[in-house]
């Protein structure tokens, strides 16, 4: 009976690692949150973007639970702060997306979403989505590249304006050589017109020109 008991013991005191690993393992998948965003998004200048942000937690939603986000430019380490939540949302207040972040979540249904309301060239970089709901406090920190570039119809219109000053710019100089033609035809005293100024529209016309090829990208 001795014996009997006493490899009962050594089975339970063997079993009280293995428990103790279980207990904590269990604690761990308790207070555990998990989040989800995207890798990368894609924008465009000026069209509202959205980023999206989902978690994931083992305890219900209360007024402690909060939601931060922060903004890295590219090739720097420098973060700031464009986003926190606690029962209310605080968008940031300075700095480059002032008046700009918005809140597009739902706590409730798991959504720690914002967006960003016109965005340009500028806000390219690296964006982290971070959530705490107590117990919950230990989880993943997502990070999203934001691409920002130019639509094609965006640069078309620039072409087409490009376009549309240099037909004006040459019309202009055709009706005044035209003017100044009919003039000396007629015999009537005209100005006399410097030849280097004759040529000022068209060096406009070319300056336009290499503007326009800048803008579409094309090699001057």
């Amino acid at each position: 009976m001795q014996q009997s008991g006493a490899a009962a013991g050594s089975r339970g005191c063997a079993l009280f690692p293995l428990l103790s690993v279980l207990f904590f393992q269990g604690v761990h998948i308790v207070i555990s949150l998990e989040i989800n965003a995207d890798t990368h998004v894609r924008g465009y200048v000026g069209e509202k973007i959205k980023l999206r942000c989902m978690f994931k937690s083992t305890s219900h939603v209360t007024d402690k639970l909060t939601i931060d986000w922060t903004y890295r430019p590219p090739s720097s380490s420098r973060t700031e702060s464009i986003f926190h939540y606690q029962s209310f949302q605080y968008p940031t207040t300075a700095g480059t997306f002032r008046d700009r972040i918005s809140w597009a979540g739902n706590v409730y249904k798991g959504d720690a979403s914002i967006s960003i309301s016109n965005p340009t060239l500028k806000d390219n970089g690296t964006f982290s989505c971070a959530v705490k709901n107590p117990p919950d406090v230990h989880h993943n920190i997502p990070l999203t590249e934001l691409t920002v570039t130019e639509r094609a119809l965006t640069r078309r219109k620039k072409m087409s304006a490009w376009q549309g000053f240099v037909s004006a710019v040459l019309s202009v100089w055709i009706q005044t050589m035209k003017r100044h033609t009919d003039e000396s035809l007629h015999g009537r005293k005209t100005e006399n017109i410097p030849f280097h100024w004759l040529l000022k529209p068209l060096e406009g016309m070319e300056l336009a020109w290499i503007m326009m090829k800048e803008d579409s990208g094309a090699p001057v």
